[in-house]
């Protein structure tokens, strides 16, 4: 066997720190490794989640490490032509995965966690936090990306900054983010919770230059919102 996922026929996808001449990987990719029954001499695909992968073989391997020797550079699947942020607000349960699952597949480059009016929640915990980023690095592996976007703590929307342009997407808007896209600077999209964004929220972020956009002419639950809009722009091919 050569580095290929039983059954799969894909080469086994591994993210490290940063790529070197000689990796030692700890406990949880090791033991990914483990349970494939890989050995000594097998080939996977090591990123660094910023862009950069590239060959590697298996020289050592038990269920607690694993040392990988480095081989040949691959070029990475192109990303935006500048980057790509996702606001979203707060959600209950298991929403928020799902949004940075599907986010991430569809390219952004960080997904930013904001607190809004009638956010779902104020907070969120240091486990779900680690947790969404969990997600996020196993979803650009699936994805065969060689970029992980980080799941960033939250921030009210008065604090929130960006670069660029910034669309919101608010029911009854006529204008559409696809006419008014720009990549010659960052940019950011940007969802509310259940119930929306309030009228002062997005009068606030249209005053600093935002825009807001449709979404169609349906009422989007919160978590598919963000994977519309991000659709859009994916498949304009960029």
């Amino acid at each position: 066997m050569s580095g290929e996922d039983r059954g799969s026929g894909q080469v086994r996808r591994v993210r490290v720190e940063a790529l070197a001449p000689e990796m030692v990987l700890g406990p949880r990719e090791a033991r990914h490794l483990y349970v494939l029954r890989l050995s000594p001499g097998a080939e996977v695909l090591v990123f660094d989640g910023q862009g950069a992968q590239a060959q590697a073989t298996v020289v050592e391997l038990d269920a607690a490490r694993a040392i990988l020797h480095l081989g040949e550079s691959i070029g990475a699947a192109a990303e935006t032509p500048q980057p790509l942020t996702l606001a979203v607000a707060l959600l209950k349960g298991d929403k928020l995965a799902d949004v940075v699952r599907a986010a991430t597949e569809l390219g952004v480059a960080r997904v930013q966690l904001l607190v809004t009016r009638r956010a779902d929640a104020r907070e969120i915990g240091a486990q779900k936090l680690s947790r969404l980023n969990r997600i996020a690095e196993e979803a650009s592996k699936q994805s065969r990306r060689a970029v992980t976007p980080p799941v960033l703590n939250p921030v009210t929307l008065a604090d929130f900054q960006w670069e660029g342009q910034l669309f919101v997407a608010q029911p009854g808007s006529s204008l559409r983010l696809t006419q008014h896209l720009d990549w010659s600077a960052p940019v950011t999209v940007l969802t509310g919770p259940e119930g929306g964004l309030t009228t002062e929220e997005v009068n606030q972020l249209t005053a600093k230059g935002a825009l807001s956009v449709t979404l169609g002419p349906r009422i989007l639950r919160a978590e598919t919102a963000p994977v519309a809009l991000l659709g859009a722009i994916a498949a304009q091919g960029q």
